[in-house]
């Protein structure tokens, strides 16, 4: 995907969060640190295009919940993930409002094996009890290890467990693409 494809996404994504959530009253749109967060902003910042009105964002540090960094096995994520997933000790949680009835949208730039969203959906609980929990991700590559689905997907893009799908954004790396190499 080059930035025009992202963009498109981000548009797409807005339009259907608002249209499954009949509006914005009661959404807060939550990104998953680290670039799951700038994607937050952006479709935080289309909706509110959109619709003329404010949606709360915040940004979650799930680096405590994550199952693959805990244990002394083999992780499955790539030495690339693991560092960016050890990064992200540096950060917090960003969430400030509360979530306890709330249509929560989280956000996620791929969703792969389903371990990092079921962090996610750990670490939000220390926040409150939404009302419902919905995930929005910029890829969907496949290969879930969990029972979980995004609600709403950028691009579905079907990749082999040898590849890694990398996702550059601008407020991260100066630059808006997604691509697709070999381990």
């Amino acid at each position: 995907m080059d930035a025009q494809a992202i963009s498109r996404a981000v548009t797409r994504l807005s339009h259907e969060i608002i249209e499954r959530n009949k509006g914005i009253e009661d959404v807060v749109i939550v990104g998953i640190r680290s670039r799951g967060e700038p994607l937050a902003r952006r479709i935080a910042k289309k909706i509110e295009a959109i619709e003329g009105a404010n949606v709360r964002t915040g940004a979650l540090d799930i680096t405590k919940y994550r199952d693959d960094l805990k244990s002394d096995h083999q992780s499955p994520l790539g030495q690339w993930e693991q560092k960016a997933s050890m990064d992200q000790t540096q950060t917090a949680s960003d969430i400030s409002f509360e979530i306890t009835g709330l249509n929560v949208v989280l956000v996620d730039d791929v969703i792969y094996t389903g371990r990092t969203v079921r962090a996610a959906l750990d670490a939000l609980m220390d926040f409150g009890r939404p009302k419902t929990i919905q995930l929005a991700v910029l890829v969907d590559r496949g290969h879930r290890e969990l029972p979980i689905r995004a609600d709403y997907v950028g691009k579905n893009v079907p990749t082999s467990s040898r590849e890694i799908v990398k996702v550059r954004l601008t407020e991260k790396d100066e630059k808006d693409e997604v691509i697709i190499y070999e381990k």
